[in-house]
Order: C-alpha cells, then structure tokens, then sequence
C-alpha cells in the first residue's frame, strides 16, 4: 500500500513531486534544524487519487490518525481538547508556487469549550475569541463555500470605523455568534464543532480547490499541469496575534523587485499570516522589527543567510513570532521580477554559489522579453496623483476599473484596463491577467497583489494609501480632490510606484538599447550582457530572422541574427507595385505577361540585394510567392460595387479584374492556388524570381542566397521547380541551396522523398499547424478557442506553442526521414514558433539546425536556445 502521509521529520527538498514545494521545504528546515512547528504533509498522490476517484484513498484516514497522534504526543496536548487544547493548519502546497489559488485554513480545533481553555492557557481572552472568529470565517468560506463578504460586512460593522486591534473580547464574542449564524442561515447545519471534522473537511477542501476556477486559469496562465494535484500540510498552530510582542511576517533575502541585496519584508504585530498577504491592514518595513524585537530580528537575519546559502538562490520566507519566540512557517525560491532575476543570477556568480551555466538557466526568454518593453518618458508634465510601493515595475497604461469582471469584458474588447482594487485577492486573477497593471490602496510588497503581480510580470504599485478606493461607487479620490472614475485614464510606474492622470508617453527600455548597440552601463543591462554573451557561447541552435526588408534585415543583425530564416517576398508586391501584379494576372498573352514579369524583377533584385547587403556573409533564406495571386486583387464586393454604379462608364481595365476576381475566387483560398503550385501554373514567375536573387547576389559582396519553395506536398512538385531554378542560376553562374518549407502534413510524411530534392528543410508550423488541426487560423482564434481553452482541449494554443504530440511529431518524422535520406539536411523553423521558449527548446531536443523569427524576438530565441542546450531534462523556472 502506498504511503500517503508523511512527518516533516521525514522530507527534504528534492521532494517536491510527492510533498509539494511547501510540505519539502518544510522538512528541509526541520532538517536544517530550524525552528518549524511540528507536523505532516498529505501527498500529491492521495490528491490525485481523490480527485480521480471521487473519494479519500484506502488506508488514508488511519496514517492520518497515527501522524496526528504522534503530533499529539509531541505537543502534550489533544486535537481541541476542552481542557488544554491543540490547534493546527491546514495548508495546500502543490510543486509549483500558486501564490492564494488554493486554500487554506487556520487555528482548526476551536469549538465553544475548546476556545474557553484557549483564553485560560494563554491568558488572553481577546485573542482566544479573535482566532475563533477567523476559524469560522475561513471555514465557512472556504470549506461550506459561503459567501466571504458576508462575513467582512459583519467584521465592518462590528468595527464601525475602528481598527480590527481595537476591537475587545466582548465584540469578538459577539462577532462570533453573528458568524456562526451566517453559517447556520447559508449551509442549513451548525458550525461544525467536532475537532476532527473541522480537520477532515478541511484536507478535502484543500484537496478540491485544486480545481477551483482560480487555481486552473492560474495554472494555464503560468504553464503548470493540471494533473499534479497539491499536498495538505497540517501543522501545529503557532500564533503572531497574541498581543505586541507577537506578529507574522513575509520576508525576502534580496529585494525581488530590483535584485538589490538587503533587507526586504513587510512585518505586522498582532496578527496572523493572512493579515499580511491579503493586505487587509498596512504593514511596517521588516528592518522595523529590529526596534520592536531586536532578538527574534537578529535569529530572522542569520536564518535568512543560512537559508539564501543552503538554496543558492533568492528566499520567500514567511514567518511568526509567538511571546518573541521565533517560527519559520515556510520558505520558497521566491518569485522576482525579470530585471531582479538577472541581476541576482550574476550576482550569485560572483559570490561562488553558481556558475554561468546555471545563472542561464536562472532567468527565461520570457522574463528577457518583458526587460524589452517600454519605460515611462522622464517628465513632470503630467499629473503625478500619488506615489505608492513599488511592487513590481514596469510601464502601464490604461482606463481605471474597479472589478476584475469589468477588466475582462474591457479588455476582450481591446481596451488597456488598470484594476483599481483597495487590495485583491485570489478571485481577482482573471481581472489581472486581463490589466495591464494592477493598483491597489493597501497592502505591501509582499500583499497578494504584489507576489502574483510580480509572477506574471505584470506592473503593480501597491500600498497607495493616499487613495481613497470607493469600489462600489467605481471611483478613486487622490489628494487635493482629485476624483477618478471608472474608464478615466490613469498611468502606473511599478518601477517607481507613481501614480499618473492621463497617459504618459513611454521610451524605449534601455536593455533594447542595449540590443541595438549601446553600451552596458547600468547593472540590469551589464547582467543581460553576461548572461547573453554566456548563452551564445553554449547554444547549438542559431538564431536567424524573419525579415523582408532592409531596415528589418539590419536591426535583426544588430540583435544578434545570424541570417535571414524567412523572407516572404510578397510583402514586396504591396503598394505602389500591386498593380503589377494585376498587370501579370490580366495578361492575355504570354507576351503580355512576360512584359509583367519584366518589370517586376529589377524591383525584386534591389530589394534582394538590400538584404544580402544587410546580412552580409550570412545566409538568407527567400521565399518564392506564396499567397494566392486573388489577394493582390481588389476585394470583390467593393470592385462589384464600383463597377455596378460606374454602369457604362466603367473602365475596361476594372471590368477585366472584377472578371479576374471572380475567375480566381477559392472557398478556401489556404488550399487552393498558392505557393509551388503558382509556380507550375504561371508560367515565369518563380523564374523570374530566382532571376532577381542571382542577380543581387552577384551585385553583392558575400551573398550567401538560399531559395524556398513553399506548400511542396509532393516532391515531384519541387523536381519540377528545382529544375527550371538550377537552369536559371546555372546561366547566372550563381550558386544557391535549394529547398522547401514544410507546411502540408504530406511533404512531413514523405519527407524521406522530399530530401531527394531538397538541401534544407524549413518547418512553416503556422501552415503546418493549421493543416494537421483542421482549423482556419482567422476564424477559430476569434471563434472558439477561449471555449476550447476553458475545457482543457488545450492548455495553450497550438498557434503560440508547437503541439508536440501532433505537429511536433509530424516536424520529428519530418526531421528524421530527411536526414535519413540526406545525411548533411538542413533543418530549421521559419513560423513565428521560433521565438517561442518552449517551441525553441522543442527545436532544439529534435536536431533542428536553426530557429527564425522576428527581429525583436531573436535575444528571447537566443537565451532559450542556450537555456535548451543546458538542461536536456527540461528547466524548473516557474
């Protein structure tokens, strides 16, 4: 039978899949012999088997017992017994950090005796009915599902305009009995008062908020799988709301916003861990714990190096001081924003606790990408309206709202939010996924909003207490009046934490200066220096552009390209040349269509030879038209329309393309007359392109040409264009690679035939996506892919993230085949996957050669390239 439950005693770290990431690191402390309270951890199993099978494993319930007995006898007290009772926790914990998504429930063994010997035992009768009224309100909201504002609007008008600390033992006493009858008026059943109900419901509570609704668009947001499950931790109670000597606080090792070593934490005295993440009462700094308790403050600095040390890494470390008595009642590699996880990785190299191999794998392409957006402009010309913490930086622009559903429905209509919140909580995440930034009046760094905030590099400014946060009224005052509504703009500095009226112009972020030549000066861009000049020296895949132009072609370059992946080459048919092409599709004769070609193709060498110049000793991989021939030609309602109210004034040249539109017209154009088939059907056209690339190539030093075919699904097709190409650069006295994109599922599976004719083989994963699911791309993205999302069809769409069981096997045949047949086969990807992290890592486990994508995603493709050589196994980053 399985073991289910395991002692903290009996854990370590590296247990994380079984323990979760709390339930490790709390038997890593115990290990350590850090002062953790005493207690055991339910497995992921047990989770899943519940989950999965509707009901507790066989044998749970008694290792329960046993554990809680043996916690029982190591505490001299019974679970709520009347006379000198124990209390626990009941904590969720899954592998990876899903800070508020799943639940949690304090001080569970209190009942109407149990709290009457709990104010004996500790001489406090205040805080015995305090820990009471909390039992009940987050067991009735979590565990029985009642509403949690009806126990907040009891707690404000028990308060009425006091601070909780000032309210008396009578008022909790009393506060408890309106809580207890919200719970009889909600569920139809008492309070439960039985102490090992309260913990039994408590673990399955746990347990199902896995799938609660938060806790799986935290998860498809962050990319954890669905199917880990949590553990439970059940430890013993330790208590920061005793009085003033007492408190809990969150503290960090280095600061995560910025990297900066020091002291970095909020501290809240008399109160209990919740207290401090929700943000529901303001926090002090946690150097201020040094004038309130300078012994537990000096034991927090020295458990705080020894834990940094121990993890090689930045630490969240949440902890209680009972009576001056400290308590560690978790630790985590702590989440930090992209610019601190740079800096710290470097610094860590610097002080011998990591090398650079492992600083790569420290930091991600995502994080990378988001150092790459705009900054706020330095100016005083707007109206600065306060200035709050700065939780989590960046630049953020957008119309105030005040709920997180008002953000979604917003924003599905393209509109940049703010969310406005006096703090937030775990049912806000929808909201803050779909805000550009997120403000809130109370709470510190370390307040709910501010730790997943900073996990999804999202701005945030937090703790703005000058703001007056009228949600139900959907409006904000800030000092000297000034009143905000709903839909008004607001700008938030999360780097600086200053709040804005109006929009603020943004500049460029000084590490994309960094890309496009200028110096490292400053230590963020000094730390991407390293960490990319170390990337490229240990990644096998290159890095190439999509580029189709010069311009693009040179700052492609510049943020490290090494060649062009992809030019498409009928972006250069727009404009002003479009009718051009509507000359080569009118044409009547092969005269009249030779004199289109013709004036077509020194256009196309000087813009081929722009990009050989640009890429100079550096291959660039050309595109042969793809698109159908109909989408150069006006759109067929307007033509209809022109040419029906023109009547008999309406020019030949209009009736001749309304005909031709209606000639070329498909049902589905994106299998219809596109790519190689234009080739064989036009007579000149692909010649006459390979005629322009010659051309340029030997009007540039150092041409380095590679021509693709597009849409082969057969390799008769690619013989056939092959042929007339080899004809055409043999009479130049040019040499070029030949080959195609893979786009059809059938040139994938025939790929072994394909190499037959082919130097390299390019992966178009967009085509190639679209194909193997059957969808059209326009169509289902705006149709039904959030439903699809929503049930767990896929976890990210197949259009952002290669679909490794479908398409991803299909580029593997493809891969493997054509090296079979040609050993020396070039691969690479040209679909806008090749910036995406998981997508490069993919690439690089199948023995791709190379990735390509737009310019501004080539650093993100280059740190993930290297990060994919360095950890074969895959990265644990979240």
């Amino acid at each position: 039978m399985p073991k289910y439950v395991y002692d903290f005693t009996e854990g370590n770290k590296d247990l994380k899949d079984l323990l979760g990431g709390k339930g490790a690191n709390l038997a890593e402390m115990t290990n350590l012999g850090l002062p953790v309270p005493p207690g055991f951890t339910i497995t992921t199993e047990a989770c899943r088997h519940y989950l999965g099978n509707g009901g507790m494993p066989d044998g749970l319930g008694e290792e329960i017992s046993a554990h809680l007995a043996d916690l029982e006898a190591q505490m001299g007290k019974r679970l709520g017994d009347p006379g000198d009772p124990l209390l626990v926790s009941v904590r969720s914990g899954a592998k990876f950090s899903m800070p508020g998504m799943m639940e949690t429930v304090l001080n569970i063994g209190l009942n109407d005796s149990s709290v009457l010997a709990l104010a004996k035992q500790s001489g406090n009768e205040r805080f015995a009915w305090d820990s009471y009224r909390r039992l009940i309100q987050m067991f009735g909201k979590t565990v029985l599902g009642i509403d949690g504002e009806l126990f907040e609007t009891a707690l404000d008008e028990m308060k009425g305009g006091r601070k909780d600390t000032d309210l008396g033992s009578a008022d909790l006493q009393r506060l408890v009995e309106i809580y207890k009858g919200v719970v009889r008026a909600e569920t139809g059943r008492d309070f439960p008062g039985d102490p090992r109900e309260q913990m039994d419901l408590a673990i399955r509570a746990v347990f199902d908020s896995w799938n609660a609704p938060r806790a799986v668009l935290y998860r498809r947001q962050e990319r954890i799988p669905a199917d880990l499950g949590t553990a439970v931790n059940v430890c013993a109670m330790v208590f920061g709301n005793l009085g003033m000597d007492s408190g809990t606080g969150v503290a960090f090792t280095r600061d995560p916003g910025s990297g900066q070593q020091g002291v970095y934490g909020d501290y809240l005295q008399n109160a209990q861990g919740e207290d401090v993440v929700a943000g529901i009462r303001n926090t002090v700094p946690l150097q201020e714990l040094e004038s309130i308790d300078p012994e537990a403050y000096r034991e927090l600095l020295d458990i705080m190096a020894r834990l940094e040390g121990h993890y090689r890494d930045l630490c969240d470390i949440e902890f209680t001081i009972e009576r001056g008595k400290l308590w560690m009642l978790q630790t985590r590699v702590g989440k930090r924003t992209a610019a601190a996880a740079f800096c710290i990785a470097t610094q860590l190299v610097d002080e011998g606790l990591i090398d650079m191999d492992e600083a790569v794998t420290r930091v991600t392409g995502g994080q990378l990408a988001q150092l790459m957006f705009p900054r706020f402009a330095d100016t005083t010309d707007n109206r600065r309206l306060t200035t709050g913490m700065n939780a989590s930086p960046g630049a953020a622009v957008g119309k105030a709202v005040f709920t997180s559903e008002k953000a979604v429905e917003l924003a599905g209509r393209g509109e940049p939010v703010i969310l406005v919140r006096r703090e937030t909580n775990p049912d806000d995440l929808a909201g803050m996924i779909a805000a550009r930034g997120v403000l809130t009046s109370r709470g510190g760094k370390t307040s709910h909003a501010a730790v997943v905030a900073r996990g999804m590099g999202k701005t945030c400014v937090c703790g703005a207490e000058e703001l007056e946060v009228d949600v139900r009224a959907r409006r904000f005052t800030a000092p000297g009046g000034v009143t905000v509504e709903e839909g008004d703009v607001i700008s938030i500095d999360g780097s600086s934490g200053a709040v804005y009226l109006d929009e603020v112009p943004v500049v460029a972020s000084p590490v994309v200066e960094y890309f496009e030549g200028g110096a490292a000066e400053d230590e963020l861009v000094v730390a991407v220096d390293r960490i990319m000049t170390h990337a490229d020296s240990v990644r096998r895949l290159a890095v190439r552009a999509n580029a189709d132009n010069p311009e693009d072609a040179a700052r492609a370059r510049r943020f490290g390209a090494q060649g062009i992946g992809l030019c498409r080459t009928e972006h250069m048919f727009l404009g002003d040349r479009r009718r051009l092409v509507e000359d080569l599709i009118l044409a009547a004769t092969p005269e009249e269509c030779r004199a289109a070609l013709d004036a077509l193709e020194p256009m196309q060498t000087t813009d081929f030879r722009g990009l050989f110049e640009a890429m100079a000793g550096l291959p660039v991989t050309i595109r042969l038209i793809d698109p159908p021939l109909h989408e150069f030609l006006p759109d067929i309602t307007d033509l209809s329309v022109k040419v029906a109210l023109a009547g008999d004034g309406a020019t030949e040249r209009d009736r001749r393309l309304l005909e031709a539109v209606k000639r070329l017209h498909e049902q589905n154009p994106m299998l219809g007359l596109r790519g190689v088939r234009l080739g064989l059907v036009i007579p000149g056209l692909f010649e006459m392109q390979v005629r322009a690339i010659a051309a340029a190539a030997k009007e540039s030093a150092d041409a380095r040409a590679e021509i693709m075919i597009p849409l082969v699904g057969a390799v008769q097709e690619l013989e056939i264009v092959r042929e007339a190409a080899e004809r055409v650069l043999a009479e130049a006295g040019v040499s070029a690679l030949i080959g195609t994109m893979i786009e059809v599922p059938r040139a994938a599976l025939t790929a072994g035939q394909v190499a037959e004719a082919a130097e390299f083989f390019s992966f178009g994963t967009n085509d190639l996506t679209q194909m193997t699911w059957g969808f059209s791309r326009d169509d289902v993205e705006s149709g039904f892919f959030s439903k699809y999302l929503d049930l767990g069809v896929f976890g990210v769409s197949p259009f952002e993230s290669i679909d490794r069981d479908g398409v991803g096997r299909l580029m593997r045949i493809a891969a493997e085949e054509g090296r079979r047949t040609r050993p020396g086969l070039k691969l690479g990807i040209c679909g806008e996957h090749g910036g995406d992290p998981e997508s490069v890592r993919f690439c690089h486990e199948i023995g791709l050669d190379y990735v390509s994508c737009s310019p501004f995603r080539i650093p993100v493709a280059r740190l993930e390239a290297a990060r994919a050589a360095l950890t074969a196994e895959g990265s644990d980053s979240r």
